[in-house]
């Protein structure tokens, strides 16, 4: 794993936020087609922010640690500035990604904002 920043190998070594959520307010799984990962995002929200982050990823050992740095960054977010996180943000915070990975943390940010969207389609109803 010489090719990843010291970040990247700490959260797929050590992941947090690893795991089921009892009763999300809102929840979103997202695939890569091409190279299988798969990552479920779920989300609390408290008072417009996000409050907990749980994720369950199949896949490389960037896309484990993107899920593992964006379940973290994003807690005490307003959902819309969740909703405007990028993949470079996310690849930022993980140290830096190779080009052949950068997939990751489009994923991790698109499961994210899905999750927000169905939290918003479960609020409404």
């Amino acid at each position: 794993m010489a090719a990843y920043s010291d970040l990247v190998v700490e959260h797929f070594q050590n992941p947090r936020n690893a795991g089921e959520m009892d009763s999300p307010d809102g929840e979103a799984t997202k695939s890569n087609p091409v190279c299988g990962d798969r990552m479920r995002v779920m989300i609390r929200v408290k008072d417009g922010a996000i409050e907990e982050v749980r994720w369950q990823t199949r896949g490389c050992p960037p896309a484990i640690a993107t899920s593992s740095v964006a379940s973290e960054m994003v807690v005490g977010w307003p959902l819309a500035k969740v909703e405007a996180l990028t993949r470079e943000e996310v690849a930022d915070a993980v140290g830096g990604l190779p080009k052949d990975k950068v997939h990751c943390s489009v994923l991790a940010a698109d499961a994210l904002r899905a999750a927000i969207e169905d939290y918003r389609s479960r609020s409404q109803a």
